[in-house]
Order: structure tokens, then C-alpha cells, then sequence
């Protein structure tokens, strides 16, 4: 059973609040089943992109699709791209000059 979606999301910013970063919710989407893109702003124009795939043994893992550092211009393509696709997607943006992300899943870097 998969936790639902708006209280991962609840988890996420609240563990990105106390570690020092500011995080918000860029869209909010299906509260109980919608997917979630983690964008971290790294405050020098620079950002790193994090989504959902599905893990070889079925549990959630996050993968980078992007370098890191990437300009914010693309991430924004990339989520207006994906919002498009599917409008009941979560986007949270974390701020943090470290590219911190809080994920507590497995994490793929990007190649």
C-alpha cells in the first residue's frame, strides 16, 4: 500500500524545513494518487530535477533527469512540459544553496 500523495509531500517539505531549506508546493495535484516532480533551486540560477520510476522490485525510486546544475529555464520546460501530460502531477521546489534534496528513497544520479 502506497502512502498517499499530499502527506508524502507534507513529509518532504517538513523534513527539507528543518534541515535549513525553504520548500513549497509549486502545483498540487491529485492529493491521493498524483505522481510528484521534486525540483531542488540551488539560488544561483541553477536547479536540479528529481522524478518517479518504478524500481526493479516494485518500490518507488527518484531519478535525476537532468544534470545537476541545469539552467531554470529548462527545468521550467521540463515541468510546464510534464504538467501538460498530466495536470494532476505535484511539483515541489526545495530552495537550497547546498542542492540538498531530502529524499529519503533511492536516488539515481542523472548518467
Amino acid at each position: 500500500m502506497r502512502l498517499k500523495t499530499e502527506i508524502w509531500v507534507q513529509a518532504l517539505i517538513l523534513r527539507a524545513t528543518h534541515g535549513g531549506a525553504m520548500a513549497t508546493v509549486f502545483n498540487r495535484g491529485d492529493k491521493d494518487a498524483g505522481d510528484c516532480l521534486v525540483r531542488v533551486n540551488n539560488l544561483n540560477g541553477s536547479s536540479s530535477l528529481f522524478s518517479p520510476i518504478l524500481g526493479p522490485e516494485g518500490h518507488r525510486i527518484w531519478q535525476e533527469r537532468v544534470e545537476s546544475g541545469t539552467d531554470n529555464q529548462t527545468i521550467d520546460n521540463l515541468i510546464d512540459q510534464d504538467l501538460r501530460i498530466d495536470p494532476d502531477l505535484w511539483v515541489v521546489e526545495i530552495e537550497d544553496r547546498f542542492g540538498r534534496h531530502f529524499l529519503e528513497e533511492t536516488v539515481k544520479k542523472f548518467r
